[in-house]
């Protein structure tokens, strides 16, 4: 089993701060608050997923951890090349290129130049835009940022929760629910493996 090779136990995940490993808080604890167990059944209906199942919530945040991770390995793969680039023809253009004598010469460069880095932009852009924009990342996102506030909620009201659990950001952006998106999900891929 995959999370088995990660050193996870069986109730255990990954959470975002620093790969720290985060124990699941069981849904018995949650619905002990009303306040949280009317939220959990409200996101239930909108969200369609059950958040007070142990086992669904468990792989949700299991799913989220490497949807993160693919999103941080895209990043990392477009926007290092990226800044170097830039960067290096920047330096060379103030180092070297805007001193040469011929003007065609800095106007071939100042073309070339912006030529890579706009293309290095371009495959950045394409490469965040297929990571935010997937409709079936965007509700596993959803699903995970709701978790995150029926547990605050449940925190709120008395429940021994950790402070910040899920240890998942509030997702400002990619996060919205598309319905038909459930229908997209196909077994056996990333998005959709139970780990």
């Amino acid at each position: 089993m995959v999370e088995q090779d990660r050193g996870l136990g069986e109730w255990e995940f990954i959470g975002r701060r620093g790969g720290d490993v985060a124990g699941l808080v069981r849904s018995s604890v949650i619905a002990a608050v009303p306040e949280a167990l009317r939220a959990a059944e409200e996101a239930r209906e909108e969200l369609r997923f059950d958040f007070l199942d142990d086992r669904a919530v468990l792989t949700l945040l299991r799913r989220r951890h490497d949807d993160e991770q693919d999103m941080f390995q895209a990043g990392l793969a477009h926007g290092l090349p990226l800044a170097l680039v830039g960067f290096g023809a920047v330096i060379y253009w103030g180092g070297v290129a805007q001193y040469w004598e011929n003007s065609t010469n800095r106007t071939v460069y100042t073309a070339v130049a912006a030529a890579v880095v706009v293309t290095q932009l371009f495959l950045f852009v394409r490469s965040a835009l297929s990571h935010w924009g997937d409709p079936v990342r965007q509700n596993l996102r959803a699903r995970a940022a709701r978790y995150r506030q029926i547990a605050h909620i449940a925190r709120g009201g008395g429940a021994d929760i950790p402070a910040f659990y899920p240890h998942y950001g509030p997702y400002p952006f990619a996060a919205h629910f598309r319905p038909e998106a459930d229908e997209l999900e196909q077994p056996g891929s990333r998005a959709s493996d139970d780990h």
